[in-house]
């Protein structure tokens, strides 16, 4: 069987997206025995983990003007390169002081800030519109892959080895990517030598845009109520995913008597405890891609596939995650956050998709600006779960947090959101 040569791309743009959640997660095992090791306070981790996101939120929006005007392909490889080599170099870092630590991670931050952008942009040349969903999904469920293969194997590389070692053997994964990144990819189809006539010919039809993007209209932008739909759920998404890539292993670590589940880093309970909700993750964001492609085929309009399926994971999550809240059992916890990523599976046709619907020759502009905003969430929320376990000693509030501000984004994109295209 003879596989399109858009399932390459879109499997090396699913690794990128893996790697790039494997090398900003691994600091959140690595910062227990990190934490223990210099004496830092909660507040200081805080600030570590959100100090990532500075440099991330730059180079989301350069990225995505870098890939819709001069191609994907060499920006995300770059940028990819980039961020392994400081992922390497990161233990010197830490031991010459925490802010020469929250240096590396910014500079990190400004790495993989072209990630989303960069891919989205490539797929908005590469993929038919009626692949779309499918494609956006399972790329994304690289986020679920690599936080569980990060969050997994930086806690067997600590207990086996040290935590320096999670950095080493993590940056190095980028290395072998870009060999065969920069060997098999091309930033537009119609320059890709190894593609059939056919295959070229159905792209060229159906995909949503066929050219670079002229300018950046970005007083548009700021005006229009449904990019800011789109801009408010990421926001809001991002609160509630960062807050927990950054604290999951520490809360599954931390005490009973804090609310956490007093789980041994070391332990097989702990890999376990992690392992289930991602492995669910991962299967509901393919499934939810297929879902939401399979009903705008069906006939449902895309403008209440894209409001349905939103409100589902937001709302659905908001109300599971009050629930973890109520129950320290690890077998209620897992079930869970099982359940919450089968909300956001389901949610994979929703906001994450919408910038093409708004503007595909602008897809990579429109995905880094509106993820930029997103990043201020990804800045806040780790500092602001620090500072609450500093002051309460206590996981209960950073659930509710989270839980307001997925209820707040789920209603303005309802209200807000539109699938007719805004930018010509």
């Amino acid at each position: 069987m003879i596989f399109p040569y858009r399932f390459k791309v879109v499997f090396l743009s699913f690794l990128a997206v893996s790697i790039c959640y494997i090398d900003r997660v691994n600091i959140s095992v690595a910062i227990i025995p990190m934490q223990e090791q210099f004496g830092w306070s909660e507040f200081q981790v805080g600030i570590i983990l959100g100090s990532f996101y500075f440099g991330y939120m730059i180079t989301l929006i350069i990225g995505g003007y870098l890939a819709d005007k001069y191609g994907g392909k060499k920006v995300l490889g770059y940028g990819l390169l980039i961020w392994s080599f400081f992922t390497i170099i990161t233990p010197f870092f830490a031991y010459s002081g925490i802010w020469w630590l929250i240096l590396i991670r910014i500079l990190m931050g400004l790495g993989e800030g072209i990630t989303f952008p960069s891919w989205h942009s490539i797929y908005a040349r590469w993929i038919p519109f009626k692949e779309r969903t499918r494609a956006v999904a399972f790329t994304n469920s690289g986020i679920a892959a690599g936080t569980l293969f990060g969050y997994g194997a930086a806690a067997i590389i600590i207990a086996q080895y040290s935590w320096e070692w999670v950095f080493y053997i993590f940056g190095l994964l980028g290395v072998f990517w870009y060999f065969f990144w920069n060997k098999i990819v091309t930033s537009f189809p119609e320059d890709n030598k190894k593609i059939s006539k056919e295959e070229l010919s159905l792209i060229q039809t159906e995909a949503p845009s066929k050219e670079s993007a002229p300018s950046i209209p970005f007083l548009k932008l700021v005006n229009n109520a449904p990019f800011l739909a789109i801009a408010v759920a990421t926001f809001c998404n991002n609160w509630s995913l960062y807050t927990f890539l950054s604290y999951l292993p520490k809360y599954i670590n931390a005490p009973i008597s804090q609310g956490g589940m007093g789980i041994d880093l070391a332990s097989s309970t702990f890999i376990i405890a992690i392992l289930i909700p991602s492995l669910v993750s991962i299967i509901s964001l393919v499934m939810g891609g297929y879902l939401a492609d399979g009903l705008i085929k069906k006939g449902y309009t895309v403008l209440k596939v894209r409001k349905s399926v939103n409100s589902i994971g937001f709302f659905g999550s908001a109300i599971f995650l009050y629930l973890i809240s109520l129950d320290n059992s690890l077998i209620n916890m897992v079930v869970l956050l099982s359940l919450i990523n089968v909300c956001s599976g389901i949610c994979a046709g929703g906001f994450g998709v919408n910038h093409a619907d708004l503007g595909p020759k602008y897809t990579g502009t429109l995905v880094g600006i509106s993820g930029s905003i997103g990043m201020v969430a990804a800045i806040l929320s780790p500092i602001v779960a620090g500072t609450v376990l500093e002051i309460t000693n206590s996981w209960n509030v950073i659930f509710y947090i989270c839980s307001g501000v997925l209820i707040f984004g789920g209603i303005f994109y309802l209200l807000f959101a539109s699938a007719s295209k805004q930018f010509e």
